[in-house]
């Protein structure tokens, strides 16, 4: 019976302690964790704010490259008559 009270005492004075800070230690993980995790989630909904726009600029993009490419016809044109 006294090896029971021993082993009680072992594990009250050894074993949960440990286990507790363990548990302490997992927790505080979880918790940067999920700070972590919150600000990635911030970041991505302000990229996709950021990106509502896109298509009017592609829309702006697409123009000024049939712009471009009308210019680069016309001088392609000119120098062609030139040689």
């Amino acid at each position: 019976m006294t090896l029971w009270w021993i082993g009680n005492l072992v594990l009250l004075l050894a074993v949960v302690p440990l286990l507790v800070a363990l548990l302490s230690r997992l927790l505080g993980a979880l918790e940067r964790i999920r700070a972590a995790a919150d600000d990635a989630l911030d970041g991505g909904v302000a990229v996709i704010e950021e990106l509502e726009t896109t298509p009017a600029l592609l829309a702006e993009t697409d123009r000024q490259v049939a712009a471009v490419a009308d210019g680069a016809v016309r001088y392609a044109g000119s120098v062609s008559k030139l040689l």
